[in-house]
């Protein structure tokens, strides 16, 4: 080729394109289509330059977005014409820093098959390893302690590669070039066996032991990517019960961990769908239904009709299930409400209590990621914790926005950093209810600005005074950010909208537990008239007295009482109801009195506490071991083939005011009439989402919005959300839900982001 026939371009690539095959597919590539250049990782990404024939770079440029490596994504492609350099190959440059830093890291994936084909190889130098990684998996996030992705800024760099795997890392040609997390049985992290003091205990195989203590019995403590599990035979009954008093976990739901799908299937159904999520390079925990009757202890899951269950995802996992198990418990590693452990003397000092052995490894976590909890509904896939696996992919928004640091809620806390059209959500960090996890909360939050070099210039929150996010906010604030406040509900509501990339007014329904209203009330039960900037409150749920606050929320029998004072005065206490016999008349009668008094008694709109006023009422649960229980368990009892339901009825004053009178009427008269709890249940559901059809369509009369968006933790019951996207979707309603983040306070910090950064642009 003559050299005036020779051109030259520039191409700077965004995305997660750093630590994930990424460098050595463009010199494949390059190759494929006969150019010269050089490519290198910078801190904005990746920079391209290639040199060669017009019609060979169009093809190579062509073809670039497409059969990219599995863990490659592209947001963004910028091509320019470059300086000709007269290079006669293509190279791999050393990566270089810049100004910028926004790259993508990609999340923590499961072991690829090409891995696992090794691992179980006999003659594989990495037989058996429980490290083994390569470009396509392994560690990500959890090892990143800055950019460019590289070893010297990962917890790998503690190790030395030996020169077998130096010369892969080297070869553009091979799977493990320049994956940072490269390592064998010769040069890379290792696996070690503890007793519950700590001490060392010296076997041939380490992983082949833990799995015989745990065909014993016994509870271990497993280091992960994300942090520690604990971990029993799921089908040891004495075993899993143990774990739970330990633990401090009554009743919540544990997940499992089976080593294959065929397994799975054992004991839960799997759908398509369901099958997709399981075996995606994410592995989150999949809530499936059980079958009955089913392989595993009941003490697992009870009263709950689902499980949630995810397959191996390291090496290490695979190790142990290899081991002859049908499915071992997989727990986070802490005490209830506690950060789970990642560093190994804290697991020592925080899980010895809990665990007879600890099943370790010498590699470091810089940021704990708990497993990711997804659900498939109403034809698609919910989130309801959204960790590894997915963090810290963004949320692409519909505008670019100034730097924002959300601080998000109290419950399910996470936290969220803009970056132009970026919305970065943190993993789970918890509930802000301890020390431990606001340290949690406050590490996080530098980690991110660090890796993801953003320096927020607005900060939002709660407008709940006493929330550790919003003291952290008004603490911030004093650094010179404005500080802007958003209100729970629209939050939730601008939440769905942001992630469904939609602008304007429409009808928001946020139902929860517990959100502090503008005025000063607890609200849960609302229809807004929403946009990012404000609200007007078209309707809720009238005000009841939440009868001793917090005490409300975790003996439910404290609203049904509520509610019946409300509804029938001081004449409940004559209804023929099974709480009025079986909770004790002293409790009760002082419980009135506080309500007739108006003592510690706030008011609450709350939708999550009607749920539990009539899963008290019928029976299932008075009081109840984690929140959102009594609701759970009353979506549990449904009876699917229930056509009936309640009336109901508002009042048009100060918006729309759902009266709680004909709905527990009806529910009272039908216990009185022996009506099977399953029935009620399924009426109480029908007749919420025909109120709210009805509303919303009241509130379109008014206003002529015909698009709905459902936020808040109540619509992750899966009746509820089946029915209301149907009834409204016939009625010509455009509904909005999540999928992307948490219907619940997990995705709060993403409205809270735009909501301030759209404020602040007014």
């Amino acid at each position: 080729m003559k050299p005036d026939e020779i051109v030259a371009r520039k191409l700077n690539v965004n995305g997660i394109v750093q630590g994930v095959g990424f460098r050595p597919h463009i010199y494949q590539l390059a190759h494929s289509h006969q150019v010269m250049g050089e490519i290198a990782n910078t801190a904005s990404g990746v920079s391209i330059h290639v040199e060669g024939s017009r019609e060979n770079i169009d093809r190579f440029c062509k073809s670039l977005p497409s059969n990219l490596p599995p863990l490659a994504h592209i947001t963004d492609m910028a091509e320019a014409p470059d300086t000709v350099k007269g290079l006669d190959d293509f190279s791999i440059l050393p990566s270089t820093a810049g100004l910028m830093r926004s790259t993508l890291i990609s999340p923590d994936v499961s072991v690829c098959a090409d891995c696992l084909k090794e691992l179980f190889d006999p003659v594989d130098r990495r037989f058996r390893y429980p490290f083994i990684n390569c470009t396509n998996c392994g560690p990500r996030y959890t090892i990143i302690d800055d950019i460019p992705y590289d070893r010297c800024h990962t917890s790998m760099k503690h190790f030395a590669m030996c020169n077998p795997c130096q010369s892969e890392y080297d070869d553009p040609k091979n799977r493990r070039f320049h994956a940072q997390p490269n390592a064998c049985p010769e040069c890379g992290p290792r696996a070690t066996l503890h007793g519950p003091d700590g001490g060392l205990i010296s076997c041939e195989n380490p992983v082949e032991q833990a799995a015989r203590y745990l065909k014993q019995g016994k509870i271990l403590a497993i280091k992960g990517l994300g942090g520690f599990h604990l971990s029993v035979d799921a089908c040891n009954t004495p075993a899993v019960e143990r774990l739970r008093r330990r633990k401090h976990r009554e009743e919540k739901p544990l997940a499992v961990m089976s080593p294959s799908l065929k397994i799975i299937r054992e004991y839960a159904q799997v759908t398509p769908e369901e099958k997709v999520l399981l075996t995606s390079f994410r592995r989150p925990i999949v809530l499936l239904r059980k079958k009955e009757p089913g392989l595993l202890s009941e003490a697992v899951s009870p009263r709950n009709a689902f499980i949630g269950a995810m397959l191996p995802y390291t090496p290490l996992h695979y190790l142990l299930l290899d081991q002859g198990f049908t499915a071992l418990v997989m727990t986070s590693g802490n005490m209830s409400e506690e950060p789970i452990a990642i560093d190994n003397d804290d697991a020592f000092a925080r899980l010895s209590g809990m665990a007879d052995y600890f099943l370790i490894h010498d590699r470091q976590i810089y940021l704990r990621s708990d497993d990711s909890l997804v659900r498939h509904v109403a034809s698609a896939d919910r989130m309801i914790r959204r960790s590894r696996g997915t963090v810290p992919v963004p949320v692409f928004l519909r505008r670019p926005l100034q730097p924002v640091l959300a601080c998000g809620a109290e419950l399910k806390n996470t936290v969220c950093l803009t970056s132009g059209n970026r919305a970065f959500l943190s993993q789970h960090i918890g509930d802000l209810e301890n020390s431990a996890t606001y340290d949690f909360f406050c590490m996080t939050i530098e980690h991110m600005k660090r890796i993801l070099d953003i320096t927020p210039r607005l900060l939002a929150c709660d407008l709940h005074p006493d929330y550790l996010s919003t003291r952290y906010a008004l603490e911030q604030q004093q650094t010179g950010m404005d500080l802007i406040q958003v209100q729970h509900h629209h939050a939730h509501i601008v939440s769905c909208m942001a992630e469904n990339r939609i602008e304007g007014k429409l009808i928001g329904l946020a139902f929860d537990g517990t959100g502090y209203g503008a005025d000063g009330a607890i609200w849960g039960g609302e229809f807004l008239i929403a946009d990012e900037i404000g609200f007007d409150r078209a309707g809720h749920l009238s005000y009841i007295p939440l009868p001793g606050g917090a005490a409300a929320i975790r003996e439910p029998w404290r609203m049904a009482a509520s509610y019946l004072y409300t509804v029938f005065g001081e004449k409940m206490m004559d209804l023929d109801l099974p709480l009025l016999r079986e909770i004790d008349t002293k409790k009760l009668t002082f419980v009135q009195g506080m309500m007739v008094k108006g003592v510690n008694c706030p008011r609450t709109s709350s939708m999550g506490r009607m749920f539990d006023a009539v899963a008290a009422l019928i029976g299932i649960r008075y009081t109840v071991a984690y929140e959102g229980q009594a609701a759970l368990e009353l979506e549990m009892l449904a009876d699917d083939g229930e056509s009936g339901s309640y009336p109901f009825e508002w009042l048009s004053e100060d918006g729309y005011q759902i009266l709680p009178h004909p709905i527990i009427q009806g529910v009272v008269q039908d216990m009185e009439k022996r009506v099977s709890p399953a029935v009620i249940s399924a009426r109480f559901h029908r007749t919420v989402i025909g109120m709210a059809a009805a509303l919303c369509r009241v509130i379109r009369r008014d206003s002529g919005l015909s698009r709905v968006a459902l936020s808040g933790g109540v619509f992750q019951n899966a009746m509820l959300l089946k029915g209301l996207i149907r009834e409204l979707s016939a009625d010509r309603f455009e509904v909005f839900s999540h999928s992307l983040v948490p219907s619940n306070d997990g995705g709060i910090s993403l409205g809270q982001a735009v909501c301030a950064a759209g404020v602040n642009e007014v």
